[in-house]
């Protein structure tokens, strides 16, 4: 399976569930997306993980963002740094 961007998908061994903002293609051949979860209860942000595409499943209804960059092309937030 590859991951579309936008799309809502679900961990099937942690559970852990987001929508898909990033994916990479490795030469190895592994597929790998990026999950971003909502806000917490309190309103902070969540720190998005990074899946094996074959561990991921489709969130059945699930919502799909789009968003329209054609006048502010670029990420939302700076890079993370470590």
């Amino acid at each position: 399976m590859h991951p579309m961007l936008g799309f809502e998908y679900r961990d099937q061994i942690t559970g852990f569930q987001g929508i898909c903002t990033g994916v990479a293609h490795y030469i190895s051949g592994c597929h790998q997306a990026l999950l971003v979860p909502p806000v917490d209860a309190n309103g902070a942000y969540r720190d998005g993980q990074w899946f094996d595409a074959q561990r991921l499943v489709g969130i059945d209804g699930g919502r799909r963002v789009d968003l329209d960059n054609g006048l502010t092309p670029g990420c939302d937030q700076p890079a993370p740094k470590r």
